[in-house]
């Protein structure tokens, strides 16, 4: 069977290998994470002497998924707060999932909450749902408020649906999300003002302060301060875009004190571009070569109106960059074999690893056609350097195509159960290596990789 094209001996491994020990930190945040959960039931509990009746449950049930909600609010902000301790353990794209998880949570917790309470209320006083929800939006003080913010949630929630994000650009679904910033500022207040366990209880009261104060906090150094401080600092500019393959360019940037912004290989940053039509968004893209004091390097695809619009930057352009962010680094690593897997453009954090990464490394590069192999040169020349085997399996011309399965994978890959994957493709791509390297006996652990899906 004809499979990949071009392939150079492995041989020496590179550098030293030191194995990799998980952090505790993402398993320390779900923890407290789930302790803040355990106090939040414990303050209803012990501002509860009894419940009687339907009307009782009703409304302790929906006591309860109300403080829950608003709880849930604090978390989902803080998991986007972009703390680094946290983001450069559990990895970006964990804590965009635990995000999504959590909003989904979150919404339907205050969904209940409305309906209990309003339940509650009519039966306690046998009037109608309708006329029951009228008396209490206009009648309790700042409900008209948190109805508001409810409301907000619920379009944040609609907008954030697949069938829903697939039909608008990364940014207007960004600033979109902003609107949640207005939502919990006035839920917050709700709360507070209504919430029968917060009403007459002080200390209730300086404990919520303290938890929504504190990711405010978060959210403003780490979202706001941060970024401004270091694009005075680093005075980044772009230098040079050059293409790498159709659709393709390599954007060059220059700056200072570049050693001190910590970019590792495998890392990406969110880079705002200070330029007519791109000045208003930041959007993540990796490193596609190891930082430099003096100079970074992007590599992107035109997939869109933003990263279309980079191969048409002149030089000078300032730019601001967020970050760096994600753990899809070399301390993921568990052995000495190392299989870098990559589909298309997801070739960029991988070649900065492929040049870094200690131990025996190879490298496959799937694309549909053998122009698309983007920084082709710059990979022949490390593996000539290291030694190390590089695979390139493309669909077109139908020779040179391998399907992406265990079988044909182990063809490629001697061992393949025993080396640690690095992979970084299209959706379907990664779905579709995941399988196959289940399949071929890697363990999920030993597979490593991260979605900048939104």
């Amino acid at each position: 069977m004809t499979t990949a094209f071009t392939s150079t001996a492995p041989g020496r491994a590179v550098g030293h290998h030191r194995r990799s020990r998980r952090s505790p930190v993402p398993l320390l945040a779900q923890s407290l994470i789930w302790a803040g959960a355990g106090g939040v039931l414990a303050l209803w509990w012990s501002d509860t002497n009894a419940v009687v009746g339907p009307a009782g449950w009703l409304t302790g049930a929906g006591r309860i998924t109300g403080l829950l909600a608003g709880y849930g609010c604090a978390v989902l902000l803080a998991l986007m707060a972009r703390v680094p301790l946290l983001d450069h353990t559990a990895g970006t794209d964990r804590l965009a999932r635990w995000h999504a998880l959590g909003g989904r949570c979150t919404v339907s917790l205050a969904l209940a909450h409305t309906l209990l309470i309003i339940w509650g209320s009519s039966v306690a006083s046998h009037s109608n749902v309708i006329s029951e929800t009228s008396t209490l939006v206009l009648s309790f003080p700042d409900l008209l408020r948190g109805t508001a913010g409810f409301l907000l949630f619920l379009l944040t929630a609609v907008l954030s649906a697949r069938a829903a994000r697939r039909r608008m650009s990364y940014e207007t679904w960004h600033y979109l999300h902003f609107a949640t910033y207005l939502a919990v500022f006035l839920v917050f207040g709700h709360q507070l003002s209504d919430g029968a366990d917060f009403v007459a209880n002080r200390t209730a009261q300086a404990a919520w302060y303290a938890l929504f104060l504190g990711v405010a906090a978060l959210l403003i150094r780490y979202r706001f301060l941060v970024p401004v401080r270091r694009g005075l600092r680093h005075r980044l500019r772009v230098v040079a875009v050059r293409p790498e393959a159709p659709g393709v360019v390599s954007v060059h940037l220059t700056g200072e004190h570049l050693d001190q912004l910590g970019a590792r290989p495998g890392q990406f940053l969110r880079w705002r571009f200070l330029t007519r039509g791109l000045w208003w968004t930041a959007n993540p893209y990796s490193l596609s070569a190891p930082a430099h004091p003096q100079h970074l390097r992007i590599t992107v695809k035109a997939t869109g109106g933003h990263s279309a619009a980079l191969a048409h930057l002149r030089p000078g352009t300032r730019v601001w960059a967020e970050g760096p962010y994600g753990s899809f680094t070399a301390d993921r690593r568990t052995g000495s074999k190392v299989l870098l897997l990559a589909g298309g453009v997801g070739i960029t954090p991988l070649r900065a690893l492929f040049e870094t990464l200690p131990g025996e490394v190879t490298l496959i590069h799937r694309t549909r056609r053998v122009d698309d192999l983007a920084l082709r040169a710059e990979i022949d020349a490390i593996a000539a350097h290291r030694q190390a085997a590089v695979h390139y399996v493309v669909d077109e011309p139908a020779r040179h195509s391998s399907p992406l399965t265990a079988r044909a994978l182990s063809d490629l890959v001697p061992e393949l159960a025993a080396h640690d994957v690095y992979l970084c493709g299209p959706p379907g791509m990664t779905r579709t290596a995941i399988e196959a390297l289940r399949a071929a006996g890697v363990p999920a652990r030993h597979i490593h990789h991260e979605s900048f899906e939104f």
